[in-house]
């Protein structure tokens, strides 16, 4: 029976730097993040690079960037320099006594333990051929045993190790594997769980003295660095047995595990890229604030036990157990994601929304800024002020789920003529007479408005009465919005009104009218 002892808490994440960052790693982080806080312990960022074929710095460097924007912060680790930009000159320190944090620095510190099992004898060099191991494999699974390596090469002798060593012939090292051995270790989430070690085999824990594999790495950088509990996926069950037993071997103390549940898609699938986005820097892109993005991945596995959704990062630091942690699979659902962003951009203040609006609409071309708060649309070449850009700002932040909504809810502002159909801009079963009437009465209201005077209220108090007067108000208000914003769904007319300027709203009258004449 392997048992945790009481020991001050450490927990670690230990990414791959292979690629974007995935929300399942993510919440991984997260878990690991908030039983370390809550326990007032340590978190430790430790980066698994040995992959040398797919591990990129740029990769790592995105990591640290995406946990300083959600406010993930770690206790030991790398760490970038204030402000510190990528470049091919882009290098990391370290803060903690256990440095380096990068594998691929570690490498004498693994080749000691690995030296260390070979003289005990709790580990041997394997000179099988590849093509044997397979074959041997197949042969074992085609008679129903487990396809597991059975150590031919367990008790070769010092001297026939030294002649196939002096041939150059390939080898691995493996784990000499304790037969019919009971692994029984106490899981956080799931209880008591056994393997048999015979299903295991003696599996590979290096290439050799200078490469490691991950089963091996990843328990000599967890004693090194006094990790006490290891949160992390389903998928890593599977190697705790052989971790088990490679830190008895060693003489370690064992943590304690907590295996969560797996993220998995609508279909009660793994997530993939077919269900939703799985990077978390696409979701950063898409404009998804880093508060909404924790609460929502806290709640992907992790339930209260209250009715209460919306948890700050302090207090799910406070709230936040293992023990709630559920067995089953966690689904993804992004209309919940959507509605948590709702929620967070509806609390901004609109001067702070609109600054983080302002990049939207920079990339989608709309704009450029020319100095402090002021602005260039670059279809029309038009002046804009910060404050105009926080008006518009304000019409649609009740219903933006992203900030990037913002580009396809307010383009109508930064274009220099809109395009739709004329059929958009009948209401209900509006004649064509009827259609070109309504806005010939909206063009002589707003020419009779003075520009300085041209807002909102002014707007309301000339253009209600006479809508109200009409069969359905609609019959005048519609086809006004449509003509100023060229969308079927939009903010009121007045609003938008107020924002075009007289000048602006006449011209697209006009060309309303002359789309209904075409």
């Amino acid at each position: 029976m392997f048992e945790k002892k009481l020991a001050d808490t450490r927990t670690r994440f230990a990414p791959s730097p292979t690629g974007h960052i995935h929300i399942g790693s993510l919440r991984t982080a997260l878990f690991n993040y908030l039983f370390a806080r809550q326990q007032h312990g340590q978190f430790i960022l430790r980066i698994e690079d040995t992959d040398k074929e797919r591990s990129r710095l740029e990769w790592e460097y995105e990591l640290l960037k995406v946990f300083e924007w959600l406010g993930i912060n770690w206790d030991e680790g790398p760490v970038l320099s204030d402000n510190q930009i990528f470049d091919t000159n882009y290098s990391i320190k370290y803060i903690g006594p256990y440095a380096p944090y990068r594998q691929s620095e570690r490498k004498l510190i693994y080749r000691k333990y690995l030296e260390q099992m070979l003289t005990q004898g709790t580990a041997y060099y394997c000179f099988c051929k590849k093509e044997d191991v397979e074959a041997e494999k197949q042969y074992l699974m085609s008679i129903g045993e487990a396809p597991v390596y059975r150590g031919k090469c367990r008790n070769l002798t010092q001297e026939q190790i030294h002649n196939f060593k002096k041939a150059g012939q390939p080898s691995v090292i493996r784990f000499k594997c304790p037969p019919n051995r009971k692994i029984i270790f106490k899981d956080i989430i799931k209880g008591s769980v056994e393997f048999n070690s015979d299903i295991l085999g003696d599996f590979v824990i290096a290439k050799d003295l200078d490469n490691p594999l991950y089963n091996f790495t990843v328990i000599v950088d967890d004693a090194e660095m006094k990790i006490s509990h290891i949160i992390r996926g389903d998928e890593h069950l599977s190697n705790t047995p052989k971790q088990l037993l490679l830190i008895e071997a060693l003489g370690f103390e064992a943590p304690q595990y907590a295996h969560i549940p797996l993220i998995l898609g609508p279909d009660k699938k793994k997530l993939s890229k077919r269900d939703n986005k799985t990077s978390v820097k696409d979701y950063q892109e898409d404009g998804y604030l880093p508060e909404a993005l924790i609460n929502f991945i806290a709640f992907l596995g992790w339930n209260p036990g209250t009715e209460k959704e919306i948890y700050s990062l302090e207090e799910l630091i406070q709230d936040f157990s293992l023990e709630k942690i559920q067995k089953s699979g966690a689904i993804f659902n992004l209309e919940k994601l959507d509605w948590l962003n709702g929620f967070y951009i509806r609390k901004k203040s609109l001067p702070e929304l609109t600054e983080m609006l302002i990049p939207y609409w920079e990339k989608a071309g709309f704009i450029e800024e020319k100095a402090a708060d002021l602005y260039i649309i670059k279809a029309t070449g038009e002046s804009i002020i910060f404050n105009d850009l926080i008006k518009i700002a304000a019409l649609e932040q009740e219903r933006l789920k992203k900030l990037s909504d913002i580009i396809a809810l307010t383009d109508l502002f930064f274009v220099s003529e809109l395009k739709y159909e004329p059929e958009l801009l009948i209401w209900k079963d509006m004649s064509k007479e009827e259609l070109i009437k309504s806005l010939e009465i909206s063009k002589e209201i707003l020419t009779n408005i003075d520009p300085a005077d041209f807002n909102k209220k002014r707007l309301e108090e000339e253009l209600m009465p006479v809508a109200e007067k009409m069969d359905n108000r609609g019959n005048l208000l519609w086809p006004l919005r449509v003509a100023l914003t060229g969308k079927k769904n939009s903010a009121g007319p007045f609003e938008v009104a107020e924002i075009l300027g007289k000048e602006k709203c006449l011209l697209r009258i006009n060309q309303a009218l002359d789309l209904i004449n075409l």
